[in-house]
C-alpha cells in the first residue's frame, strides 16, 4: 500500500506541474497524449483505491458530480462593492481624500477589472477547501465543487499556508465563442456576453458541464495578509509564487497623471485582451494605509474603480410603458428597437421621470442616442432631431394609475408622479418581491416569476401571507413541482432567522435603505423601541435626516402596516438583534469600543473565527499594532506584531494595550458570557 501511495502521489504532483505550466505560464513540459496517459493511469488507481482519494487531487477537475443546489457561505471579512469613478475629476477628488488621511506621497497600483465573477477561495495547509461567491458581500454561494474544474486555479499551494485568496472568475472570448456556436446549433438560446456565460457555468448544479467550459481566474486580493506581504504589489507576486494566476498588466503609479496614462493604456489594449474588462481599479499600495483610511458600510476608502466610458448606439423609440414601483412611482420606460450595447441586446430604455421626458424631448419615433448608465441601466441621452420627419408623436404622462386607475399625485418639489392607493396590485407585488428579493429576506426560488403566481392564484396579498403557504398549496400553482415546493417551503422557513435589519429593510419603507436599516437595527435593537422612537430622536441618529424620520414614523403610525407587523411576529420574524451583539453594542464586554489584533496561530480557533467573535462582540480588528490598539491576541509564533506591543508597553507605560495569549483570550469571551447572563 505504501507503494501505491507513493505512486499515486508522484502522479499527482507530476500532473500539477503539467496543469501550471500548461494553463497558467502557456509552457507545455509534455504532449497532450502524454498528459492523457498520466491522468487516466491516475483515475485508473484511484478507483482502484478509493480511500486514497483527496480533494486536491487533478482527477477532482474532471467533473461529473451532480449537486442538489449551493450551500450558504458567510464571509467573515465582507467581500464590499468598489465605488465607481467616471471621469478624471473623480480621480482627483479620490486621491484628495486620500492624502487628506495620508499626507504626500502614496504610491497606487493599477490592475485590469476583468469583467466575470468576484470569488473567494479558502486554503488550509495549502490545499483548497472551500469556493463562494460574493453574493450581497456577506452572504455568498458555496460553489466549491464546480471551482474544482477550473484548471488554472491550484488545488494545492507550492507552500503550505492558511490564507483566503479573491478574485475572478471568468470565461475567455474565445471559450464563449465556442460555447455559444454550440449552442446555436443544437437550437438552444445563447450566452449575452462572457460574464453571464461564467456566472451560468459556475452555478451549473452538474459540474460536468463546468468542467466542459474552460473558465479561467485571475487571483487579485490577498485577505489578512499580515506577515505575508506589507504591500498589495508583494501581495501579487506572492500569489503568484504560490501558483495562482496573476493578470501581468498590473502597475505602481506615483501620482493621478500616471494613474490616467495607465488608463489610456488600458483603454488601448483592451480589444486586443483575450478576455473582457469593463474598466481599471485602483487601490492604495501600502496594507497599512489601506487599514488606516478604512471602510464605509458599502466600500473600501483605499480602492476606486475606474469604469470606461459607456458605449453609445442609435435607436428608434417605438412606445412609451409605463411601471408603478412598491412606493407607488410610476416610471417610464421607452421601449426601443432591439439594439445590441455593451455585451448584451437592449430594447428598452429607462427614461426616468415627466421632467426628463420634456427635458430630452423624447418623442415616439424619434431616433435616440442610447448608453447603459455604469454599464448596467439603458438610458437615453439625447434625441437626434435632425433625423425627425415630422411624423413623431409627443408624450405625455397620465394622471391615473396605469394598474388601478385612480389618480397620480405629483408632491411640490418632486419630479416622480405617485399612485397614493394603498391596495393598488402593482404597488403590492412590487413590496412582496422587495421583501423576498436577495438584500431584504433572500428567499431562495421566491422570484418575480413564482411571485405573480401565488398572486393570480389567491395564495398571497402580502409579505405574511409568505409564512402560511403550505406544500400542498404551492403545488397547485403552475410552474412548481413536487421538490420545488419542498425547497420553497423550506426557503420561506430558513428566512423567518434572516437578522432584523434584513427584516427592516424588507419592509419597504420609504427612504429606507440596507445601510440606513443596519444603523436602525444597531441603534434601537429591538421593533418595538423603534416604533416608538420620536422624530427628534431619529433625527439625531447619523445619516438619518428629517425627510427619512418622517418616513419612519408615517410607516408606523399605519395601523395595517402595524397589524401587518403583529402576524410577522406570530410567525416568528426576528425583531431583535442578537443578544451578544446587543449587549456588545451598548457597552458589555470587554471588547466593546475596543481595537484588537489577532496574530499568531491559535490551538482552539481559526484566526478568521477569532476575529469573528470579536466583532460580534463589539470589537474592531486592526490589521497592525498602534497607539491606538487595545488589545493583542497572541497565539503560537505570533511574530512582529507581538514585538511591536512589547516595544510600544515598555516606551508608553501608560498605554491602556494589553497582551492576552489564547488563555487569556479565551477568558474574557467566558467572563463577557457571564455579564450578559447577569444583565438578563
Amino acid at each position: 500500500m505504501k507503494e501505491i501511495q507513493k505512486q499515486i502521489d508522484d502522479l499527482r504532483e507530476k500532473l500539477r506541474e503539467c496543469d501550471y505550466h500548461y494553463h497558467v505560464l502557456d509552457r507545455p513540459l509534455i504532449s497532450d497524449v502524454e498528459y492523457d496517459r498520466l491522468l487516466h493511469e491516475l483515475v485508473a488507481l484511484e478507483e482502484q483505491y478509493p480511500q486514497l482519494i483527496t480533494p486536491d487531487s487533478p482527477t477532482q477537475r474532471i467533473g461529473g458530480e451532480a449537486v442538489e443546489g449551493f450551500g450558504k457561505v458567510t464571509h467573515q471579512i465582507p467581500m464590499l462593492s468598489l465605488s465607481n469613478a467616471f471621469s478624471e475629476a473623480d480621480l482627483y477628488e479620490f486621491d484628495a481624500r486620500v492624502q487628506q488621511i495620508a499626507g504626500d506621497h502614496v504610491q497606487y497600483v493599477c490592475e485590469l477589472k476583468i469583467d466575470g465573477l468576484a470569488t473567494s477561495l479558502l486554503y488550509e495547509g495549502g490545499v483548497f477547501i472551500r469556493g463562494a461567491t460574493r453574493g450581497d458581500g456577506v452572504t455568498g454561494e458555496d460553489i466549491t465543487q464546480n471551482l474544482r474544474t477550473i484548471r488554472v486555479l491550484p488545488l494545492r499551494l507550492r507552500e503550505v499556508q492558511d490564507i483566503m485568496v479573491r478574485g475572478e472568475s471568468y470565461l475567455p472570448r474565445a471559450e464563449f465563442a465556442r460555447i455559444n456556436a454550440e449552442r446555436a446549433q443544437k437550437g438552444e438560446p445563447l450566452f449575452a456576453n462572457p460574464r453571464n456565460a461564467a456566472a451560468g457555468s459556475l452555478r451549473q448544479l452538474n459540474t460536468a458541464v463546468t468542467a466542459q467550459r474552460k473558465l479561467a481566474f485571475f487571483a487579485y486580493a490577498l485577505v489578512q495578509p499580515e506577515g505575508i506581504a506589507t504591500t498589495q504589489t508583494q501581495a501579487l507576486a506572492q500569489m503568484e509564487q504560490w501558483g495562482f494566476p496573476v493578470n501581468p498588466h498590473y502597475r505602481k503609479c506615483a501620482s493621478i497623471s500616471e494613474i490616467i496614462e495607465y488608463i489610456r493604456f488600458a483603454e488601448s489594449v483592451r480589444k486586443t485582451l483575450p478576455y473582457d474588462i469593463d474598466g481599471v481599479v485602483i487601490k492604495v499600495d501600502s496594507f497599512a494605509l489601506q487599514t488606516k483610511l478604512g471602510m464605509t458600510a458599502k466600500s473600501p476608502r483605499f480602492a476606486i474603480s475606474y469604469k470606461f466610458t459607456a458605449e453609445q448606439v442609435e435607436s428608434r423609440v417605438r412606445g412609451i410603458e409605463l411601471s408603478v414601483g412598491r412606493t407607488g412611482a410610476v416610471t417610464p420606460t421607452a421601449v426601443i428597437e432591439p439594439v445590441f450595447l455593451a455585451g448584451t441586446t437592449v430594447s428598452r430604455a429607462t427614461l426616468h421621470n415627466e421632467d426628463f421626458i420634456q427635458e430630452k424631448d423624447v418623442r415616439i419615433g424619434d431616433l435616440v442616442v442610447v448608453q447603459k448608465a455604469g454599464d448596467i441601466i439603458p438610458e437615453i441621452i439625447r434625441v437626434v432631431k435632425v433625423e425627425r420627419t415630422g411624423t413623431e408623436a409627443p408624450y405625455s404622462m397620465p394622471t391615473v394609475c396605469p394598474v388601478c386607475q385612480m389618480p397620480l399625485v405629483r408632491a411640490e418639489g418632486k419630479v416622480a408622479l405617485r399612485c397614493v392607493n394603498p391596495k393598488c396590485p402593482a404597488k403590492q407585488l412590487e413590496a412582496l418581491i422587495h421583501f423576498a428579493s436577495r438584500g431584504a429576506m433572500n428567499i431562495d426560488g421566491l422570484g418575480e416569476m413564482i411571485i405573480e403566481s401565488l398572486v393570480k392564484a389567491g395564495l398571497v396579498q402580502d409579505v405574511a401571507d409568505f409564512y402560511a403557504l403550505s406544500k400542498e398549496q404551492l403545488l397547485q400553482v403552475d410552474r412548481i413541482g413536487e421538490k420545488s415546493a419542498m425547497n420553497l417551503v423550506q426557503a420561506i422557513d430558513a428566512s423567518r432567522r434572516q437578522p432584523f435589519e434584513r427584516l427592516l429593510f424588507g419592509l419597504g419603507i420609504r427612504l429606507v435603505g440596507e445601510k440606513a436599516a443596519q444603523t436602525l437595527a444597531r441603534h434601537f435593537l429591538t421593533l418595538d423601541r423603534l416604533m416608538k422612537a420620536s422624530g427628534e430622536e431619529l433625527e439625531g441618529i447619523s445619516d438619518i435626516g428629517p425627510k427619512m424620520a418622517e418616513s419612519i414614523l408615517t410607516y408606523f403610525r399605519d395601523e395595517q402596516k402595524r397589524a401587518l407587523l403583529d402576524r410577522l411576529q406570530d410567525y416568528g420574524l426576528r425583531f431583535d438583534t442578537d443578544l451578544v451583539a446587543s449587549r456588545a453594542l451598548i457597552g458589555d464586554g470587554p471588547f466593546a469600543g475596543k481595537t484588537v489584533v489577532v496574530t499568531g496561530t491559535l490551538a482552539e480557533f481559526s484566526r478568521q473565527q477569532a476575529q469573528a467573535m470579536i466583532e460580534e462582540r463589539g470589537g474592531k480588528i486592526a490589521n497592525t499594532v498602534s497607539r491606538k490598539t487595545s488589545y493583542v491576541v497572541a497565539g503560537e509564533s505570533a511574530g512582529s506584531k507581538l514585538a511591536k506591543a512589547e516595544e510600544l508597553i515598555r516606551a508608553n507605560p501608560e498605554l491602556p494595550l494589553k497582551i492576552l495569549n489564547e488563555r487569556d483570550f479565551i477568558a474574557l469571551l467566558d467572563l463577557q458570557q457571564e455579564v450578559i447572563s447577569d444583565r438578563e
